[in-house]
């Protein structure tokens, strides 16, 4: 079975205090905006899907850390860190959750299915692995050009069961595309466990039957995906081609906020709480003198005012007018 990566002190001192601080703040962003949505959601604001990341934090922020300004990702479901670290607002998050004119979709789509090609935000897809040829597409786009720049999609343990998947890796090792691939492992693909999809030990083995790279990693300890994907991201800018790497972690809700998860042994959900990323990442930076109480505190109250100051603007942005519904739709 492929053994997981996970960070120690040497590595957490290799880093600047700064960028592990944001790397905090970042997934913790995540979660309160993520908590946000669930509250707009039970508050009857809003009228689509709610699919939260918790547990989730450390994949999305560590992974999308190891980008440059000019890269582009294309987020599935559960990656609210990407859009975030990435550089788009929390309002435009909240704008198109709650169906505004001002939002991404203009009032078209209440989730997360949405891009900002100026953030280099590849909109996501609702049949589940269709953005990974699209995101080796751009990829191809890139080396064609003669552009040093990265292409990274996520895909979870249940998505990487369809022929997309397949296709899509295997069209970017043929061409030695600099592109990259983040599998999480969040152990259910809605219902099913991940016995239940496949025979293999592992997902990162995978990897092989298209002769690219392959890694594994402890999801849930954010320097360590950070560090797993920045290896994968600088070998690919450098010409040597994509990387499958699978990242280990829980998906501590349901499907969606209609989805109790009952299938989900209550132990196992127990076992992962106290695997929480943001709370361990805490732990470390604090034994190692970096975060303080107060500074803490400061970060909590910083985030939490951004979101609140983001979620009163999402919410006095206008409706859609009815009458321009077919508008951007139809040619």
């Amino acid at each position: 079975m492929a053994k997981f990566k996970t960070s120690g002190s040497k590595d957490l001192a290799r880093h600047d205090a700064d960028f592990l601080i944001g790397l905090y703040r970042d997934m913790l962003l995540t979660r309160v905006t993520d908590d946000r949505i669930e509250a707009l959601y039970k508050q009857g604001k809003l009228v689509a899907g709610c699919y939260s990341s918790r547990g989730q934090e450390g994949c999305s922020i560590g992974s999308t850390a190891a980008l440059r300004p000019g890269d582009v990702i294309g987020p599935m479901i559960r990656n609210l860190g990407s859009l975030l670290r990435h550089g788009l607002p929390v309002t435009m998050v909240l704008r198109n959750y709650l169906g505004r004119a001002t939002a991404p979709t203009k009032g078209r789509d209440g989730t997360s299915h949405f891009g900002s090609l100026d953030h280099g935000i590849i909109g996501p897809i609702s049949m589940l692995g269709a953005l990974i040829p699209v995101c080796a597409g751009a990829a191809l786009a890139f080396r064609m050009r003669g552009e040093p720049r990265v292409a990274m999609t996520w895909i979870g343990d249940g998505g990487s069961n369809v022929g997309d998947f397949h296709e899509g890796l295997n069209f970017a090792g043929v061409l030695r595309l600099p592109f990259v691939l983040v599998l999480e492992n969040n152990k259910y693909a809605y219902s099913t466990p991940i016995e239940y999809q496949t025979a293999a030990k592992d997902f990162a083995c995978r990897a092989q039957g298209y002769g690219i790279e392959g890694d594994a990693v402890d999801g849930n300890d954010v320097l360590a995906v950070y560090q797993v994907v920045k290896e994968a991201v600088d070998r690919a800018r450098a010409g040597g081609g994509p990387t499958l790497i699978e990242a280990d972690t829980m998906r501590m809700r349901g499907h969606a906020i209609h989805d109790d998860a009952k299938y989900v042994p209550r132990g196992l959900f127990e076992l992962w709480e106290k695997r929480d990323p943001i709370l361990l990442f805490r732990d470390r930076l604090r034994k190692a003198g970096l975060l303080d109480k107060a500074r803490d505190e400061a970060i909590v109250a910083e985030v939490r005012a951004r979101v609140d100051e983001a979620t009163e603007d999402a919410l006095a942005q206008p409706l859609p007018d009815p009458a321009g519904e077919t508008g951007e739709v139809y040619a």
